[in-house]
């Protein structure tokens, strides 16, 4: 239920800014506004708008196969402070994939940022550190054991984070996806031993 609600409301609002540049600008993400213009908004609600609709549709697809059972897993674990929970992992992934960019552009008002990538991907490694063997299909087609996967994915988005030679922003991927592996350990340190019994009950 609250992933969809999460799909609903970043849908509409990324379609109303693809039609309103006014709107988008107002909304994404720039560091030199956050700390010189004191516009922390924008601190979170980049995350629900997109640069178009394949930006968009990628990120709500991710959202949607992974945000429902990590769902079910945070009622299992922490019963009614669930949707508390479940916020909070998708707003500390929004939060703390910013904190690259905070720092490196806080003087650049050229640099802008919109995108969920950095929630979605806290969502995608929390649902990865409770069932690190679960297969996850790359490009919907190749099934890779999630923990494989989530060991290239953070090696690529640190290795493109350093060289800077494209338009995405892979510190926030990378970052998100660190906060949403470290974050059940945060909320039950004792959930670590099970990411462990999980990650090595075949050996």
């Amino acid at each position: 239920m609250l992933t969809w609600i999460l799909i609903g409301i970043t849908s509409v609002v990324s379609y109303l800014a693809f039609n309103n540049q006014e709107l988008m600008e107002k909304l994404q993400f720039n560091a030199a506004k956050v700390i010189h213009q004191k516009q922390y908004y924008r601190l979170f609600t980049h995350a629900f708008v997109h640069a178009g609709w394949t930006h968009l549709l990628v990120n709500m697809l991710v959202l949607y196969f992974f945000g429902r059972p990590v769902e079910v897993f945070l009622s299992y674990y922490f019963g009614q402070k669930a949707i508390a929970f479940f916020f909070l992992l998708y707003g500390g992934g929004i939060l703390f994939s910013n904190m690259s960019a905070l720092l490196k552009h806080r003087d650049n008002y050229y640099y802008n940022a919109v995108g969920a990538s950095g929630a979605v991907s806290a969502v995608l490694f929390t649902f990865i550190f409770l069932n690190p063997w679960e297969k996850l299909y790359f490009f919907g087609l190749l099934p890779i054991p999630g923990i494989l996967f989530a060991i290239g994915y953070l090696v690529y988005s640190w290795y493109m984070s350093k060289q800077e030679s494209d338009q995405i922003a892979h510190d926030a991927h990378f970052l998100g996806a660190l906060f949403g592996f470290v974050f059940p350990i945060l909320l039950k340190p004792s959930l670590f031993r099970h990411f462990l019994d999980e990650l090595f009950y075949m050996f």
